[in-house]
């Protein structure tokens, strides 16, 4: 079921110029293109689409002039400071189709005391009817001791979902924290060192500054 409905305009001028002008109108520039069509530009709503965009892989039925289209977001360009979207490219897809999508690795549970969780693919290749694609797929390393390895074959995918990435790809590794490098024992004891004769030649001069007072009192 598609929750995400959304109206389009179709565009007719293109260029970077026509971007920033859809674009401070408060539209985000699309394409779209799949199953032998000619590419479609269209312009989305940006503060109703940057919703949707949120979650990974969503699906939007565009509600056009002559009808509606299914899409995939296949891709979204942003701006790399203020991060807003700048482009889009959306694939059509229909009711029932198998589709190939990337889904995120959620790690739950603690591993063995001492040890951590290093994420080596965060994501993993899954196929998936375009109507039922996965958010994510967990992985549970609870009690797991240093060394313990999951590959993506041994991923429990949701229901549904067909492992595209190759099964002997090492999606999660458990092992020891960094160690962080302690100063050596020797440098510290040279940095007191230093300090001890500083401070006895400061008391040396404070000594001789009370010395010629006192003799210039005496005068």
């Amino acid at each position: 079921m598609v929750d995400n409905h959304v109206a389009v305009d179709i565009r007719t001028s293109f260029g970077k110029g026509a971007a920033r002008k859809l674009r401070a109108a408060g539209k985000i520039p699309a394409v779209v293109y799949g199953h032998g069509a000619d590419p479609l530009h269209v312009a989305l709503p940006a503060h109703e689409t940057t919703l949707i965009a949120r979650r990974a892989n969503a699906l939007i039925e565009l509600k056009m002039t002559d009808g509606e289209q299914l899409v995939l977001i296949k891709d979204i360009q942003r701006d790399p400071v203020r991060q807003i979207i700048e482009h889009l490219d959306l694939v059509i897809v229909r009711k029932g189709e198998k589709v190939t999508v990337d889904i995120s690795v959620h790690v739950e549970g603690e591993p063995f005391s001492g040890t951590m969780v290093q994420l080596e693919h965060s994501t993993v290749s899954v196929e998936a009817e375009a109507t039922h694609i996965p958010e994510y797929v967990t992985v549970n390393v609870d009690g797991l001791e240093e060394g313990s390895q999951i590959r993506a074959g041994e991923l429990a995918l949701p229901g549904g979902s067909t492992l595209v990435s190759d099964p002997d790809m090492l999606v999660i590794t458990i092992q020891q924290p960094p160690k962080v490098a302690e100063p050596e024992p020797g440098a510290a004891a040279e940095g007191e060192a230093g300090g001890d004769a500083g401070e006895a030649s400061a008391e040396g001069g404070d000594s001789g500054g009370d010395s010629g007072g006192d003799d210039a009192g005496g005068e």
